[in-house]
């Protein structure tokens, strides 16, 4: 189990850009799958994105292909969502979630508000 704290949320016009970032602590954060959900109002927590542990592979849900970019930093212990082309679709509670390589996410941040507005 890992804590997770995620920044970087905030307001943004549409066709705006942010990066969200999510701090883990502990020795193995390393060692875990790192993905991003997101709910909306009166919606269920959905997909994102994910990555590998060693950083190589990568996987987006289809609405946020081509606009969406996540990353890690083991040395910073770091996962990254660097969110472009932003619409209103895209408004939401944003998480970072940790997971065994081949398993269940098991640990979840707090959450970081993203709103996209005209």
């Amino acid at each position: 189990q890992v804590q997770l704290v995620e920044s970087g949320g905030g307001s943004v016009q549409n066709g705006g850009s942010l990066r969200l970032s999510c701090a883990a602590s502990g020795r193995t954060a390393s060692t875990y799958k790192m993905g991003w959900f997101r709910q909306a109002p009166g919606k269920g927590r959905e997909f994102v994105a994910a990555i590998r542990p060693e950083g190589s592979g990568t996987d987006y849900a289809d609405s946020v292909k081509g606009r969406f970019a996540i990353s890690r930093d083991n040395t910073k212990n770091t996962v990254y969502l660097q969110m472009s082309s932003l619409n209103f679709e895209d408004t939401a509670v944003y998480y970072c979630a940790a997971g065994y390589a081949y398993g269940v996410w098991h640990s979840w941040g707090q959450g970081t508000q993203v709103t996209v507005s005209s």
